[in-house]
C-alpha cells in the first residue's frame, strides 16, 4: 500500500462505528497487513501481548483497547509493560473510541493525544507501520497526502467519465483543469473568494444532483474568473456566478470548458472541497501531486517528496548562507540592510529541471524569511515584498509539473504575505494574478537558458511559454534587473550512458559533439553542469546540482570536469555522498553528492560531509577537484603500465562460444564417464560466480592433440560445430575471423601456475575487493583479472581499504556496483618504494587473510565478505592488512577515507609528473 491508500484506509476506519475487539486489527489491516497475518494475530499464536484485549505484532506496534476514560494510563501500561520491550515493539496505541493516544518508542516526537475521530490527521506518524520513512512535514500534516489521493481519484473518474480527455491531444487542457481546480480549492479556503467555501458550495447547491450539468456551472464560474469587473455587466454572468473575483494571470484565461461529470465524479469533487485547504504546504504538495496526472507514477502516489534539510544542502551554500552572513555583519544599521534587500530583489533562482518547483518554493520561502527579518529591523513590519515571484524561473519538461510549479510559488507567496504582512493585505493585494510566468515547458537541454533567465539589463528579447495559456509570442521584456545576480539549482535527471533515450543521447550530442568526442560515456545531468557552465561565461552566476556521484568517477572526469574548468568555471564547494531518501517504503535512498560552480569562484572552498552529524561543520580548502577531494585538478587516465612497477594485471580469457565449452559439475562428471581421456583438457572456469558464490564449473579448452586423437572426435567435434555456426553468426569481424578455428579461444590469456583472480564487478557494499589465489588448474575468464599467483604483496595490496577506496573514486561504478579495471584502477594505483621487510609483512598479511578465510571452508566469499556477518578473524586479518599498509604510506593509521584519497593523489601527481618529466 502507499501512503495514499493508508490514509484513506484509516480514514474509512475511523468514519466507522468503533467496534473495540475489531480496532486493533483493523488498524493493522488499514497499514497493508496481510490477511494471513491477521489471522494468526487473531488465534493467538503471534499475539504476543500482556495486557488485557491486546494486540501486540513483534518489531511494530503494541495495540490495547482501553475502558472508557481510562485511555493515559492504558498507554502507561504498554510502555511499561516486559511484552512491549521483549518484542521491541516500536509503537503504542490506546483508544477508548472517543479518545486516542500513541507513542513512537523510537523517537523523540511528543505522542499523539486527540479525539478517536481525528486520529487519520495524524497518519503520517504511524507510516513506518507499513515500511514508509517519514519526514517531519508528513508526520505534522496529513492535507497533503489527503488531498493527493482524492484529486487523484477524481483525475481517475473524469477520465472514465470523458475518455477523449485523456488521449494525448487533451491531456495539457485535463492538466490545466486540474489546475484550476486545485487553486480554487486553495482559495476558498484562504479568503481569497469572498466567503468560506464559496467555490464547493456553488458547485453544490447551483447544479443539478444527477450531476447533468456540473460542467456547465463550473465554466460559468471560471468565466468569471476570468471577467474584469468593469466588463461583468456585458458578460451576463449569472449572479451566482458574479460573486467570484476576478483572477486572470493566465490561469482562467481561453476555453473554459470543463469534463463532464457523473454524479460520483460530482460527489468526489464536493469531498475535495471539505478538506482545510489553508494547510496545504506547497513544499510537499506539488512534488506529491504530479503523480496524479501520471499513470507510472500513480502506484508511488503521496511518495513524491524531497526533504525541505537535502534542497538546503543545495540551497544554502549556494547562495543562502551568504544572504544570512550579509545579515548578521548588518546587524541594525538601516543602510546596510537596506542593501541587503535591494540585493534580494534583484537576485534570479533559476532551475532547469523544475519538476514541480520545490526548489524554487524553498528559495522564495527562506529570501521571504530574511526579507522579514530585515524589515523588522527597520520597524517597516508588513512592507511589501520586494521579491518577485518573476525572478523564480524554471523549465520543465512535462506540462502538469510545470503549471503546478507556478501554482506552488502563487501559494507560497500568499502564505508568506499573509504571515508576514497580514492576512488583510495578503488578500489586498493577491487578485489579479500576475499574467508572467517563468516557468517554461520544455526540454531544459534543447533551450536557450540564456533566453528563459536572460543576464541582467532591460529590453531582452524572449520566448517564453505561458503555461496557463497557449505560448507566448515573442515579447519585449523590461527586466529593469540590472546588477543582479543568478542562481542556478536543481535534481535533474540522473541516467547514466546505457539508460538514455535515443533523445537524450541527442541533447548530450548537441551539447558535446564540437567539445569532445568522448560524450557518449557521460552521464544525462552531465548536460546541465556544461550548460550552467556556458551560462556563467557571459552571466553573473553560480550554480550547483544534485547529482549521482558517478560524474566524480571514473572515466566520466577525464571527460567532463577539463570542459568546465576551460570555462573558467571551478568547484566551489561539494557536499559529498549522502542520501537522497523521498516519503518512500523501504526506502534506502540514491547516494548523491552536490556540487556548486562558478566562473567566479571564491578562493574559501567547502566541503561538507553528508553525514547529518558532520553537515554543518564545513570543511574550508583552498581547492576542490573533481574527484571531489582537497587536493589539486587532477584527472586520472588509464595507464599501460603499473605507476609503482608491480607487475601486470591482466585480463582472463574469453572463449567466445556461447557456452558450449562450460560444464556444470554434473555435465563434466557424466563426460568423464564416457571420455576419460578429456580430463587433461578440462580447467575450472573462473567467474564472478564461480569466486564469489562457489558455483562449480569447468571449461574444456582444447590443443592439437585432442583434435588428432579419435577417441574423443565423437564428443569435440559436434562441439566445434557449434562453436563454429555461432561465430559464423556474429556481427563482430573480430569473432568471425576466428569461425574456422573454432576450438581456439579468440582472447586466450590463459598460463600455467597459481593465479591471484580479481572479479571486475563486485558489491560496493563489501569493505574490500574480494580478490582470492586460485590453483593451477583454474581458467580465469574476461572480462575478469588475472595475475601472477607468486605475488602474494599483490593480493595484500589490492586486498587493502586504501586500494577499494582508490578503485571507488577512479574506476566508478556499473549501476550500483563498483567496477574494476585494470589499466584505471590498477594501473593508476600508487604504492611508496617497498623495502624486503615492506614485502615480507605484506605477504605474511596475505597469507593471514587466506588463511582467515580457509578456516570457514566451505563458506563462499558473498557470505564470509557480508558486512553484517563477516567473522571476526577475518575481519582482524584484513585490519592487520590495512595497518601494515597505511604506515608504509604514512608511518600511522589513515584517519579516514578523505585522508587516503587525499594522499593518494598526492602521490599520484607526484609520479605522473616524474614519469612524465623522464
Amino acid at each position: 500500500m502507499n501512503a495514499v491508500e493508508i490514509e484513506e484506509a484509516i480514514s474509512k476506519l475511523a468514519e466507522q462505528p468503533f467496534d473495540a475487539a475489531e480496532f486493533p486489527y483493523a488498524f493493522l489491516e488499514a497499514f497493508g497487513n496481510k490477511a494471513t497475518t491477521i489471522k494468526r494475530l487473531r488465534s493467538g499464536s503471534t499475539n504476543a501481548s500482556d495486557i488485557e484485549a491486546g494486540v501486540l505484532q513483534r518489531n511494530n506496534v503494541h495495540i490495547a483497547v482501553a475502558e472508557e476514560g481510562n485511555v493515559t494510563d492504558t498507554l502507561a501500561a504498554l510502555k511499561q509493560s516486559p511484552a512491549t520491550k521483549k518484542a521491541k515493539a516500536k509503537f503504542i496505541v490506546a483508544t477508548d473510541g472517543k479518545q486516542f493516544e500513541a507513542e513512537d518508542l523510537t523517537s523523540d516526537d511528543a505522542p499523539i493525544v486527540c479525539e478517536y475521530k481525528k486520529f487519520p490527521d495524524h497518519f503520517g506518524f504511524f507510516l513506518p507501520l507499513a515500511g514508509i520513512s517519514t519526514v517531519k512535514q508528513i508526520r505534522e500534516s496529513s492535507i497533503d497526502i489527503k488531498a493527493t489521493g482524492r484529486l487523484n481519484r477524481l483525475y481517475i473518474q473524469l477520465l472514465k467519465d470523458n475518455p477523449e480527455w485523456g488521449k494525448a491531444e487533451r491531456r495539457h487542457d485535463m492538466n490545466h483543469f486540474m489546475s484550476r481546480l486545485i487553486f480554487c480549492f486553495f482559495a476558498e479556503d484562504t479568503d481569497i473568494f469572498n466567503g468560506e467555501g464559496l467555490f464547493t458550495a456553488t458547485i453544490d447547491q447551483m447544479s443539478d444532483r444527477d450531476s447533468s450539468n456540473t460542467h456547465e456551472v463550473m465554466s460559468e464560474v471560471f468565466r468569471a474568473m476570468d471577467t474584469k469587473i468593469s466588463e461583468r455587466d456585458a458578460a451576463k454572468l449569472p449572479r451566482w456566478a458574479d460573486q467570484f473575483p476576478y483572477v486572470n494571470g493566465g490561469l482562467f484565461s481561453g476555453s473554459t470548458e470543463t469534463p463532464k461529470f457523473s454524479k460520483i465524479a460530482r460527489s468526489y469533487l464536493i469531498h475535495i472541497g471539505s478538506l482545510d485547504w489553508t494547510k496545504i504546504n506547497p513544499d510537499i504538495f506539488g512534488s506529491m501531486i504530479q503523480a496524479v496526472t501520471d499513470e507510472k507514477e500513480r502506484s508511488s502516489l503521496g511518495l513524491h517528496y524531497t526533504s525541505v534539510p537535502n534542497i538546503l544542502k543545495v540551497l544554502n551554500p549556494l547562495f543562502l548562507d551568504d544572504l544570512r552572513e550579509k545579515l548578521e555583519e548588518a546587524g541594525d544599521s538601516p543602510i546596510k540592510l537596506l542593501n541587503l534587500r535591494k540585493r534580494m530583489s534583484k537576485i534570479r533562482v533559476f532551475d532547469p529541471a523544475c519538476g514541480s518547483g520545490n526548489f524554487l518554493v524553498i528559495a522564495y520561502k527562506e529570501m521571504r524569511a530574511i526579507e522579514a527579518e530585515i524589515n523588522q529591523r527597520r520597524s517597516e513590519s508588513g512592507h511589501k515584498t520586494e521579491i518577485p515571484l518573476t525572478n523564480f524561473r524554471g523549465i520543465e519538461l512535462r506540462d502538469f509539473p510545470a503549471e503546478i510549479a507556478r501554482l506552488a510559488l502563487i501559494i507560497a507567496e500568499y502564505q508568506c504575505d499573509v504571515m508576514y504582512r497580514g492576512q488583510k493585505d495578503a488578500l489586498a493585494e493577491f487578485l489579479p494574478l500576475d499574467a508572467m510566468n517563468w516557468i517554461v515547458q520544455g526540454n531544459a537541454l534543447q533551450l536557450d537558458w540564456l533566453s528563459v533567465c536572460p543576464p541582467t539589463g532591460a529590453d531582452v528579447r524572449i520566448q517564453a511559454n505561458d503555461l496557463f495559456e497557449s505560448p507566448l509570442d515573442q515579447a519585449e521584456i523590461d527586466f529593469d534587473n540590472e546588477g543582479g545576480e543568478t542562481y542556478i539549482c536543481g535534481n535533474p535527471p540522473y541516467l547514466g550512458s546505457r539508460a538514455q533515450s535515443k533523445v537524450q543521447k541527442s541533447d548530450l550530442e548537441a551539447i558535446f559533439k564540437m567539445k569532445t568526442k568522448n560524450w557518449k560515456q557521460l552521464d544525462y545531468v552531465s548536460g546541465w553542469f556544461m550548460k550552467a557552465a556556458d551560462f556563467g561565461v557571459v552571466a553573473k552566476s553560480k550554480a550547483a546540482f544534485v547529482s549521482t556521484n558517478s560524474i566524480c568517477q571514473g572515466q566520466q572526469v577525464p571527460v567532463l570536469w577539463p570542459l568546465i574548468f576551460e570555462s573558467q568555471n571551478e568547484i566551489e564547494f561539494a557536499t559529498i555522498g549522502f542520501k537522497w531518501t523521498n516519503l518512500a517504503k523501504s526506502n534506502a535512498g540514491v547516494t548523491v553528492v552536490v556540487i556548486g560552480i562558478s566562473a567566479g569562484a571564491r578562493k574559501r572552498r567547502t566541503l561538507h560531509s553528508g553525514a547529518n552529524s558532520e553537515f554543518e561543520n564545513a570543511r574550508v580548502v583552498d581547492n576542490i577537484n573533481p574527484y571531489l577531494l582537497a587536493s589539486e585538478n587532477i584527472f586520472v587516465a588509464a595507464q599501460k603500465e603499473q605507476i609503482s612497477n608491480l607487475g601486470e594485471l591482466d585480463r582472463g580469457s574469453a572463449p567466445t562460444d556461447d557456452g558450449e565449452f562450460t560444464f556444470s559439475q554434473d555435465e563434466y562428471e557424466a563426460q568423464l564417464s564416457l571420455y576419460p581421456e578429456l580430463k587433461r583438457y578440462f580447467h575450472l572456469a573462473m567467474g564472478s560466480s564461480e569466486f564469489i558464490n562457489g558455483v562449480i564449473r569447468w571449461i574444456l579448452k582444447l590443443d592439437e592433440i585432442s583434435l588428432n586423437d579419435p577417441k574423443l572426435h565423437s564428443i569435440v567435434q559436434p562441439i566445434l560445430n557449434r562453436v563454429k555456426k555461432f561465430r559464423q553468426a556474429s556481427t563482430k569481424a573480430a569473432t568471425k575471423k576466428f569461425a574456422d578455428r573454432p576450438s581456439v579461444f579468440p582472447e586466450d590469456r590463459h598460463f600455467k601456475g597459481r593465479k591471484i583472480f580479481v572479479p571486475q564487478l563486485f558489491s560496493e557494499k563489501r569493505e574490500y575487493v574480494t580478490c582470492g589465489l586460485l590453483t593451477e588448474n583454474s581458467l580465469i575468464l574476461a572480462p575478469h583479472f588475472q595475475i601472477d599467483g607468486s605475488q602474494m604483496i599483490v593480493l595484500a595490496l589490492i586486498s587493502s581499504r586504501t586500494h577499494k577506496v582508490w578503485i571507488s573514486t577512479v574506476c566508478g561504478q556499473l549501476e550500483t556496483r563498483l567496477r574494476y579495471s585494470n589499466t584505471l584502477g590498477w594501473n593508476t594505483f600508487p604504492v611508496p618504494i617497498l623495502t624486503e621487510k615492506n614485502k615480507k609483512d605484506l605477504e605474511s598479511c596475505a597469507e593471514d587473510i587466506l588463511l582467515a578465510r580457509e578456516a570457514h571452508f566451505p563458506a563462499t566469499i558473498a557470505e564470509l565478505y557480508d558486512p553484517e556477518k563477516m567473522p571476526e578473524n577475518l575481519r582482524l586479518a584484513h585490519e592487520r592488512n590495512d595497518e601494515v599498509l597505511e604506515r608504509i604510506y604514512i608511518g600511522r593509521r589513515f584517519k579516514n577515507d578523505t585522508e587516503r584519497l587525499e594522499k593518494l593523489f598526492e602521490m599520484y601527481s607526484k609520479m605522473t609528473k616524474s614519469k612524465a618529466a623522464s
